[in-house]
């Protein structure tokens, strides 16, 4: 079985989405620290030609001495309806702008208890929508032991749903051994995204920007066909 484990970021690039695309089961990773400034409650999208960040905000109290699903959401519709908005403004004219808007929609006026579930629903929206069968699993609701850290976590949650493939984001070489998932019975991978490019209007190409992007600019049926350009970097090289 192949799972993959990040944390929970809002309508994240290509390669966040590619990831959960490869592997069997997903897991959120939400009962760690909320990181500030990071893309755990925010993204890029693309209005007039330039680059603006999306942001998600949050109730009051969102601090790094908190874990992500501590972290409480705002329901002030006046700024949900600024952000439905500011799509209307960048995507109005996209040409998958009436199949997806009403996705964002659903994901921007979802009522949730916390930032983490938030982002689980908008994951099972934007899943459902591109036809992606993996199991998201929430790492709160394993019974492990929170006082491991780092790749012994990790390792220990792939035992506990055992898996036998564990596949991470290249930007995570450095953080594990390959030799000691191997004394785990575990084949550690990293993925690396290809190139992906498509027309945003007439505008020059900016790559890794939020799904959102993507999702407006092509179909699903072409995002799916997206997420397939990768490569796979394990112990003994590309594959």
């Amino acid at each position: 079985m192949k799972l993959g484990i990040m944390q929970p970021y809002f309508m994240p690039y290509i390669g966040y989405w590619q990831l959960m695309n490869a592997v069997d089961q997903y897991v959120i990773y939400d009962d760690v620290n909320f990181i500030k400034g990071g893309w755990i409650n925010r993204n890029r999208i693309l209005l007039n030609g330039e680059i603006k960040y999306f942001n998600i905000q949050m109730a009051g109290g969102a601090s790094p001495f908190k874990h992500i699903n501590e972290i409480g959401i705002s329901d002030n519709v006046a700024v949900i309806n600024k952000n439905l908005r500011i799509l209307d403004a960048a995507y109005g004219k996209a040409p998958c702008f009436d199949r997806v808007m009403p996705l964002m929609e659903r994901i921007l006026l979802h009522q949730a208890e916390n930032l983490a579930l938030f982002i689980k629903h908008s994951f099972e929206e934007v899943i459902q929508y591109l036809n992606i069968d993996t199991k998201l699993i929430l790492s709160s609701d394993l019974q492990k032991d929170n006082e491991l850290r780092g790749q012994d976590k990790i390792i220990a949650m792939c035992r506990l749903l055992k898996a036998d493939e564990y596949y991470n984001a290249i930007g995570g070489q450095e953080l594990y051994s390959y030799q000691k998932f191997r004394e785990n019975g575990i084949k550690l991978k990293f993925l690396k995204t290809g190139e992906v490019v498509y027309k945003q209007f007439d505008n020059e190409f900016i790559s890794n920007l939020s799904m959102i992007d993507m999702m407006m600019f092509n179909s699903a049926a072409q995002v799916k066909e997206f997420l397939t350009n990768y490569s796979l970097l394990g112990e003994d090289g590309e594959n």
